[in-house]
């Protein structure tokens, strides 16, 4: 029998490596053609890499959490009797006592999500054990959230029944098995590997802060008058559309203020020493997802109505924490805005998005007495909390900026009026 190697492809953008998050397949597995065999994450996105061949996996490289080089050996196969890779591959081919310079062509992927963090596992009862399910063989036929759901409730997949179409396993199979029962010895500590998106999320967090000096702007907004406002365009709104939040209405009035401080809507390229100012507006929205945070991208936002703004950001926001989201969808912003909705607190210090140089922070609307207009009155009141890229940003013109959103967000009507610009 033959053996084909099959090494790291190519997926674009530059890419030079990638890091193994989770492995489909083991040595001693048959697989076939266009079955997923390995997630990997570039640091772009998360990628699905199917077999490019059918045949017995022979060996491995790489464990989850390590990085694999564009080129490196990934996998070995041992093709059936009589088999053979198509042409292409097989120029890429390599017999184990001689290894050809030339990496294999990349076989089609598709974007996948990200594998979840390992849960703690539930300590051991002291009820005598139940006889333990017999395992399956193979790769369990799932979707990417059931299997969150099974890691942290502890519930080996292997043991699962599917009754879905060829056996693949559905929520509604996943109520009924027990959990995994931890030894009786199970320490109080559990160890999880960084690795995947949180490992991205946090080597971009800690560049950015390492890399910008970060300048942090606060100021209060009554937002009672667009709160007036929200409330009747929710009354009225369009049938099918979503109950309107703060964020559309936020991200409608940035558009606008954009136009006078056009240094605020710039990607800094570090490799050249460039700023990239943009005339379109591609607002990215800092979303939590269950694997962790995500920046969905709001493309064109100035040339977008209102509706269509929410619309936007709802429809981003699912994809992005049901995992469906592509990697053109999660790139490409501009300038961020981030919310905590109801938990925003007072005021925060929101890091920002590389290379962007400047993000917006919406905090908790409260209502509160205030001085208005000589009298005691009670106010909706919201903090904005906006960090810039102190390098290219002077602080005048970020607290410029601010105060011209302020005056948008309080005088609502003139979200929806054109920057007249002078001649």
């Amino acid at each position: 029998m033959s053996q084909f190697t099959f090494k790291m492809p190519d997926l674009g953008e530059g890419t030079v490596d990638a890091e193994i998050v989770a492995w489909h397949t083991k040595p001693g597995d048959t697989v076939s053609e266009d079955q997923l065999i390995v997630e990997v994450m570039t640091d772009k996105a998360a990628v699905e890499v199917p077999a490019p061949v059918s045949g017995r996996v022979v060996s491995v490289t790489g464990a989850p959490g390590d990085k694999v080089a564009v080129g490196s050996p990934l996998i070995v196969f041992e093709l059936n009797e009589g088999a053979q890779p198509t042409e292409a591959l097989a120029a890429s081919a390599t017999a184990p006592e001689t290894q050809a310079a030339a990496p294999a062509p990349a076989p089609a992927v598709r974007p996948a999500a990200p594998a979840p963090a390992p849960a703690v596992k539930p300590m051991a009862t002291t009820s005598a054990p139940a006889a333990a399910p017999v395992a399956r063989q193979g790769r369990v036929m799932t979707s990417p959230a059931n299997r969150r759901r099974a890691s942290e409730a502890g519930i080996d997949l292997r043991t699962v029944a599917g009754s879905g179409p060829g056996g693949r396993i559905l929520r509604t199979d996943l109520q009924t098995p027990a959990p995994r029962q931890a030894p009786a010895d199970t320490a109080d500590t559990t160890e999880i590997k960084v690795i995947g998106l949180r490992r991205l999320i946090a080597e971009r967090m800690s560049e950015a802060k390492r890399n910008i000096p970060h300048f942090a702007y606060v100021e209060e907004v009554d937002v009672t008058e667009l709160e007036s406002l929200r409330t009747h365009l929710n009354h009225s709104r369009p049938e099918g559309a979503g109950s309107l939040s703060y964020l559309p209405l936020v991200v409608m009035a940035l558009t606008r203020v954009i136009e006078s401080f056009p240094q605020c809507n710039v990607l800094y390229d570090a490799a050249r020493g460039v700023l990239i100012r943009h005339r379109a507006v591609h607002v990215g929205i800092a979303t939590q997802t269950p694997d962790g945070l995500k920046v969905p991208v709001v493309r064109n936002a100035q040339a977008l109505g209102l509706w269509e703004v929410a619309a936007e950001i709802r429809r981003l926001a699912e994809r992005a924490r049901s995992n469906k989201a592509t990697r053109e969808e999660l790139v490409g912003s501009t300038i961020t805005v981030t919310s905590l909705g109801k938990l925003g607190g007072i005021a925060s210090t929101p890091i920002i998005n590389a290379p962007e140089v400047a993000i917006i922070g919406l905090n908790k609307a409260v209502e509160r007495p205030v001085v208005h207009q000589g009298s005691i009155a009670v106010r909706r009141i919201m903090n904005l909390s906006s960090s810039f890229d102190h390098r290219f940003v002077d602080g005048y013109d970020a607290a410029a900026m601010i105060q011209a959103l302020k005056e948008r967000l309080e005088h609502p009507a003139t979200i929806f009026i054109p920057t007249v610009k002078t001649p």
